[in-house]
């Protein structure tokens, strides 16, 4: 598995788990298209795992994009995780 996804309130979440190369990004774009197929959003996020992705992680996210504007759902990319943007993690107590 190459994406990790959600739906939640009509707006599907993209994770690339891991940046592409050339023998994965068939694979990650397959997912992509019928994860949008299945679900019909009326939003997509797609989340990168990096702040410098490959070229095969781009052209998944330019097949997307372009997919997205045939079925007129709006994309939003964003860049990886930061420590701030997670959650706390719980202490023991």
């Amino acid at each position: 598995m190459l994406i990790s996804h959600a739906f939640e309130d009509g707006v599907l979440h993209l994770s690339l788990l891991r940046d592409l190369d050339v023998t994965s990004r068939a694979a990650a774009f397959l997912e992509t298209e019928a994860l949008l197929y299945a679900h019909r959003p009326r939003h997509v996020r797609i989340q990168l795992p990096t702040s410098d992705p490959s070229p095969a992680s781009l052209s998944t996210l330019s097949r997307a994009r372009r997919i997205c504007e045939t079925l007129g759902i709006p994309l939003t990319v964003v860049g990886p995780l930061t420590a701030a943007d997670r959650p706390p993690r719980p202490t023991a107590a």
